[in-house]
């Protein structure tokens, strides 16, 4: 491959890395929220919209066979198969991310019901 063309692919990649990177922050941040809201008793239209915002990425997911749809896309610009090849995250995360944040969102999500429920609402 040409020096020119090694350098579009790592440009193509790296913004590819970007856009993943910033999703993974936005549903990160919700999933953190959802605990947060559930640890404070915060239940706002916020939390709700966090709430579908993860449940939508878990179904964007679970269609695509627990596989990130930006991951193929990044895989066309690399060789590099390491769990973290397609984001800008440690590759220890990259590697637990679905666990750690579902367990985190299971937990935020048992809490903002069981306050819910406290509520009476």
């Amino acid at each position: 491959m040409h020096l020119r063309a090694m350098a579009s692919q790592l440009a193509k990649l790296r913004f590819v890395k970007i856009i993943h990177t910033l999703a993974w922050a936005f549903f990160g941040g919700a999933t953190i929220y959802v605990v947060y809201a559930g640890i404070t008793g915060t239940i706002n239209r916020w939390v709700w919209m966090a709430i579908g915002a993860v449940l939508f990425e878990a179904i964007v997911l679970f269609v695509n066979r627990w596989t990130c749809p930006i991951t193929p896309i990044a895989a066309r610009y690399t060789e590099d198969r390491r769990h973290n090849f397609d984001i800008y995250l440690p590759e220890w995360l990259a590697k637990h991310n679905k666990t750690i944040f579902t367990i985190l969102f299971v937990i935020g999500l048992i809490l903002v019901i069981w306050r819910v429920w406290l509520a009476g609402v």
